[in-house]
């Protein structure tokens, strides 16, 4: 039995090496996360730094008194005074960025929602809200109240360690997400070629004359895409990590804080990454199988890329946390041990069921396929 897998895999680890596309899948691909993971990086940086001359331009329907003035000018707002109609006909016009309406104490921001009117507004509110305090602090004086026993009366302070900061969150978790999207892809072609295109160029007929059990050429063959699928993520892994210190090292925004994985971090990446790939390997085949022809198998595959990389994404983006029932969730539950993995969260319970269930998900994908492989209706396109 093992010399027969052996034969099958060695068989078709030649084949695949030997085919430009599978090594085009396995080698090329991952190189295209350090652009992304640097492009991205440029992207948050240019949204951070952008010149306020881009965004303080803000539109009053009232005249400012010598207070507002003077918070507008520490603010570096550029004002623009005008009734409602010529404001409104100043934004449309993309003269103004957003205006302030003033109806007695009643005060309105108007703008559309985009990158540029959210920095206005951001603009707009701390101008009203240091007026706003002191308007209030005035108040308090002729009140003949010290204004710092009530405007003072509790101190907000802020802890926030690099770790935990926005960016870097961000941009280590999507590394991850286009990891497991690399793998998948590598996985999709060697599978097709193994299944489908064996049908179709007829050598699956003669490799079943041979005395091998079908599981012995299934576990080959499984091997083989899996060893594929390892390799895109190993190098993807080690790329996205020579692209995030570059990232660290280029980029104002990962200013003092560190985006490279621990060792114990990388050793658990690699684990959740190796798991992922004996996976999504197995329900490639699983389903290039089933098909008649190589295109067939290549179309019935496409769906798979994006159920492997939206769940992870959706469960990021919406904060979404892990717990011991996610942990046993497929392609949700890589991204989220992985999240708590890079933040040096290591819950030992969670990647033991990952790793037993991902276990329990491949086994049963095998016996589907060599359920397949002895059914002659499948096989031979009946």
């Amino acid at each position: 039995m093992q010399n027969n897998i052996l034969n099958v895999l060695k068989k078709e680890i030649r084949e695949m090496f030997r085919d430009k596309k599978s090594l085009a899948m396995m080698l090329i691909i991952p190189i295209l996360i350090p652009f992304i993971v640097l492009g991205m990086s440029a992207l948050f940086e240019m949204q951070v730094n952008l010149d306020i001359s881009e965004y303080n331009k803000i539109g009053f329907n009232y005249t400012l008194s010598e207070t507002e003035q003077e918070i507008i000018n520490t603010l570096e707002i550029d004002p623009t005074i005008a009734t409602e109609e010529e404001l409104k006909e100043k934004y449309n016009n993309e003269e103004i960025n957003l205006y302030i309406l003033k109806n007695d104490n009643n005060y309105t921001i108007y703008g559309n929602d985009n990158e540029i009117t959210t920095l206005s507004s951001i603009l707009a509110e701390s101008y009203l809200n240091q007026y706003k305090e002191y308007l209030q602090g005035k108040y308090l004086e002729t009140s003949q109240v010290d204004p710092n026993d009530v405007l003072n009366i509790i101190t907000i302070q802020k802890e926030i360690t690099a770790s935990d900061t926005f960016f870097a969150s961000y941009i280590i978790n999507y590394a991850f997400l286009f990891i497991i999207m690399a793998i998948t892809v590598s996985a999709t072609y060697p599978a097709t070629d193994t299944t489908a295109g064996e049908k179709e160029r007829g050598t699956l007929e003669t490799l079943l004359t041979f005395p091998i059990k079908s599981r012995d050429i299934i576990i080959g063959k499984f091997l083989s895409v899996s060893l594929s699928s390892i390799i895109t993520g190993v190098l993807s892994l080690l790329l996205a990590c020579l692209s995030l210190v570059a990232a660290n090292h280029i980029f104002t925004i990962y200013e003092g804080m560190n985006l490279m994985l621990s060792p114990p971090a990388f050793i658990f990446s690699l684990l959740v990454i190796i798991a992922y790939s004996f996976l999504i390997s197995g329900l490639c085949i699983a389903i290039a199988s089933r098909a008649k022809t190589f295109k067939e198998a290549q179309s019935a595959l496409t769906p798979i890329t994006f159920i492997s990389f939206f769940p992870g994404m959706i469960a990021f983006m919406t904060g979404i946390t892990s717990n011991l029932v996610l942990s046993i969730v497929p392609f949700v539950n890589f991204t989220l041990i992985f999240t708590d993995i890079s933040n040096g969260n290591f819950n030992y319970l969670q990647i033991f069921l990952l790793i037993i269930s991902t276990i329990i998900y491949i086994a049963l994908v095998l016996y589907v396929i060599i359920k397949n492989y002895k059914s002659e209706k499948v096989l031979f396109n009946a």
